[in-house]
């Protein structure tokens, strides 16, 4: 696949002497030198929601069916919010 991508003057320099020293094309180098960053970085543990459940019987009955405002209400009641 054909990409464009922007390096210093003096990394390109650098790049194409030691490319041409070392007898590979440029495209060469950086295909190994993407190889080697991509092989060394690990990837992190997936994110993972910590459990933030407590015991309890759920939603009391006098709240069955009660709009979303007046639980937030009620969530937030001497709060100051």
């Amino acid at each position: 696949m054909k990409t464009t991508i922007e390096i210093s003057d003096p990394l390109l320099a650098e790049a194409r002497a030691l490319a041409a020293r070392e007898g590979v094309t440029l495209r060469t180098l950086v295909e190994r030198g993407l190889r080697r960053v991509v092989g060394e970085t690990k990837p992190g543990a997936p994110f993972k929601l910590r459990r933030a459940s407590f015991k309890g019987k759920g939603l009391a009955a006098d709240l069955e069916g009660a709009p979303w405002d007046k639980l937030r209400d009620l969530a937030y009641e001497g709060r100051g919010a």
